[in-house]
């Protein structure tokens, strides 16, 4: 149950960066890499508003911190608990996330700091990516929807009548939408230090939370 709740809140913590970054970074997600390749497409057939070199910049750093979680998984999960290395991926995740509030913060106006906040918050969110895939709890990927929401629907009594997991799959949709809704009140009445300081420490925190047992 402890990880399910760590994985919700992470799931909130999604919301918040991707409002970040969308909101105010150009149009990119560092977080939904789904919607990111979607943007890709867009920037790539000169859709205004987008940007070719953020997004790309954005896959790229997600792709290479969810090697480096795919390598911390393999060399300090196997045989040990899975705590370990998952509060291994989370504090990097808060320390990645940190600097990128701890920037935000100095630079208000983002003068040339606009790629480190994409690539800090990208690397990490990749890096936590393949953790959670790695602990494969069913529904809860933390980033992503789709299946989440075709579950839902597919298993409802309107489907086949076999949502035996539909509280876990409402529970995740509530977290993103939350986590949206309070990262672009957040961009838009106070900019991106706050919101992005707010994940940071939530995700330290839930790197504490996960040393506990399951």
């Amino acid at each position: 149950m402890r990880l399910v709740l760590v994985l919700i809140t992470l799931t909130v913590v999604s919301g918040l960066i991707d409002a970040v970054s969308y909101l105010g970074l150009g149009r990119v997600f560092t977080a939904n890499m789904t919607g990111n390749v979607v943007v890709l497409g867009f920037a790539a057939a000169g859709a205004p508003g987008f940007s070719v070199p953020r997004t790309a910049t954005s896959l790229s750093c997600f792709l290479v911190g969810a090697a480096v979680g795919g390598r911390v998984a393999a060399r300090f999960g196997t045989g040990g608990p899975r705590r370990r290395w998952a509060r291994l991926t989370l504090a990097g995740e808060a320390v990645l996330v940190g600097l990128s509030a701890v920037a935000a913060f100095a630079w208000p106006d983002r003068t040339g700091t606009d790629y480190a906040l994409i690539g800090l918050t990208a690397f990490a969110m990749g890096g936590r990516n393949a953790t959670v895939r790695k602990l494969g709890v069913p529904d809860l990927t933390t980033t992503v929807l789709t299946m989440t929401l075709t579950g839902l629907a597919a298993e409802s009594r309107l489907g086949d009548d076999t949502g035996h997991r539909s509280p876990r799959r409402t529970a995740a949709v509530i977290a993103m939408v939350a986590g949206a809704f309070l990262g672009a009140w957040l961009v838009l009445r106070h900019g991106l230090a706050i919101p992005l300081l707010i994940a940071a420490v939530a995700s330290g925190v839930l790197a504490v939370s996960a040393s506990g047992r399951e």
